[in-house]
């Protein structure tokens, strides 16, 4: 049997993300409310609706059975451990003395229901081990039996598609440190602390607001009206480290800065013209423009063991050969054309990571170098824009390793059955390392098979990864000794609590 049960260290983590370890004085009565301004809002309060999951956990109003914790490990925490039986099930045993928001216990009955449906409506819960289903034993005790064997179910139940709930008539209850006391969809939460979580009485209200434009968000940070703002863009800090009662904070994320290309039909149906465009992009010219981070040599982050290390050439004497060869032939106005069809790409990105926008003049310019022509334009709705396909080549950040496993994103977005496989590309050598990654047990071989599949995706290019990036938040007096980590996955955490 393989048993993951709560080590010293993983107790102390998960202390700490319950707030529990931390030293809080109770608050005067009617605090005012920490001003808490990102470039995302959850559209929903529903788990089983898109990335709605990653925002409620992010936006401090939901909890997984498991997570992860600041040094980067798994570790428990709706959950108290997690035991592998023989015949490859799992027993996931429930924590003691966990309620819901409106002070219900959290029971093993609830989180079955609610997972179950998740797993049924939402394909990113299925995407690492296929459909999960959850059955109650007794009151804190699950039977967890999985479509295709896992070794790795604590991961799975990290990943942002699994926040545990509770469903109502009024709508899902959660478990964070916050419940929701108003919503408008994609704009503004009002949170209120949950009464029945550790250390309430030292957290404030807090006003959560959408400002989609960073330079704006800096602004209002400089004017004192917001007390956390988080992914600022990097061109306002040197104003802000200069502004009195301003603390401006720059960190490393497991984000992936990339492009994905349609490969369905057109020009980039052909690998050549990917290659190609691949080959044209300098990343170290990418990471100049933003200021921050290093070129991408891979779909992850190099601080994963499962990391490709080689950065993609910068080639732009081999990218016009490849399109040369391909029959693309340079016209008099220096964009490429074939049987009467010119070259010109669209490239989207969008306004809620600020980087996106600042890289697409860089790519534009580098294309036009090789005889590629581009148009570019910003969308508010780029979950639309990447499912739908309208796109030639469509700018992307995402958390490659969101539980710090790899077969979560390599099955999701490049499996040829990939919910998100937004490239629309497929590959038959991908899909079968990615059935062997998901049942392999040893570490080194999960690395050797993540390893393996980058390299097929690389020659495929369905995708350019470009940048690991790092962000940049500011902050008030009143969160000065705010720690950000853990990307934008946990921006709202317990341990938020206001210098006053």
């Amino acid at each position: 049997m393989i048993r993951l049960a709560p080590t010293r260290r993983a107790i102390l983590a998960a202390a700490l993300l319950a707030g529990t370890a931390l030293a809080g004085t109770a608050l005067a009565a009617d605090p005012a409310p920490l001003v808490v301004a990102k470039t995302f809002v959850t559209q929903s309060l529903d788990p089983v609706d898109g990335s709605a999951g990653w925002a409620l956990v992010s936006h401090g109003v939901a909890e997984g059975l498991f997570t992860v914790s600041r040094e980067g490990t798994i570790v428990p925490l709706l959950a108290e451990a997690a035991e592998r039986r023989d015949d490859g099930a799992w027993i996931v045993s429930l924590a003691p003395g966990r309620m819901f928001s409106d002070g219900t216990p959290v029971e093993a009955e609830a989180v079955a229901a609610a997972l179950n449906r998740t797993g049924a409506e939402n394909p990113a819960a299925r995407a690492s081990a296929g459909r999960l289903t959850f059955t109650p034993l007794d009151a804190r005790t699950l039977l967890v039996e999985t479509e295709r064997p896992t070794p790795i179910l604590p991961s799975i139940l990290a990943e942002w598609a699994f926040p545990v709930y509770r469903r109502t008539d009024a709508g899902p209850i959660f478990t964070g440190p916050y419940s929701v006391a108003s919503f408008e969809p994609g704009a503004r939460i009002a949170l209120s602390p949950n009464p029945h979580y550790p250390n309430a009485e030292a957290r404030a209200p807090i006003d959560l607001r959408r400002v989609g434009d960073g330079q704006a968000m800096a602004i209002a940070l400089a004017a004192g009206e917001v007390d956390l703002a988080f992914n600022l863009p990097v061109e306002a800090l040197s104003m802000l480290r200069d502004r009195a009662g301003v603390t401006a904070r720059s960190f490393p994320v497991a984000y992936q800065y990339m492009m994905f290309m349609n490969t369905r039909e057109g020009p980039l149906a052909d690998p050549a013209v990917r290659r190609a465009i691949d080959r044209a992009v300098d990343r170290a010219t990418l990471v100049a423009a933003i200021r921050a981070g290093r070129p991408a040599a891979g779909a992850f982050a190099q601080t994963y063991p499962f990391a490709a290390d080689v950065v993609p050439a910068h080639d732009p004497v081999e990218a016009r050969r490849l399109l040369e060869a391909a029959g693309w032939s340079l016209g008099a106005d220096g964009v490429r054309a074939k049987d009467g069809e010119r070259l010109v790409l669209d490239l989207v990105a969008y306004p809620q990571r600020p980087d996106l926008v600042t890289l697409q003049p860089v790519l534009r310019a580098a294309l036009a170098e090789i005889g590629v022509g581009v148009t570019t334009r910003v969308t508010e709705q780029p979950n639309d824009v990447a499912s739908g396909g309208d796109f030639d080549l469509l700018l992307w950040a995402q958390h490659t390793a969101p539980a710090g496993d790899p077969a979560f994103f390599l099955s999701l977005f490049l499996g040829s059955e990939g919910a998100r496989n937004y490239a629309g590309w497929s590959s038959g050598a991908l899909d079968a390392l990615v059935a062997e990654l998901a049942s392999a047990e040893d570490p080194a071989e999960r690395i050797r098979l993540a390893r393996e599949a980058q390299a097929v995706a690389a020659e495929g290019v369905p995708v350019a990864y470009l940048v690991t990036p790092e962000w940049h938040v500011g902050l008030s007096d009143r969160l000065a000794g705010y720690e950000p980590w853990g990307s934008d996955y946990y921006v709202i955490r317990p341990d938020l609590l206001p210098a006053d």
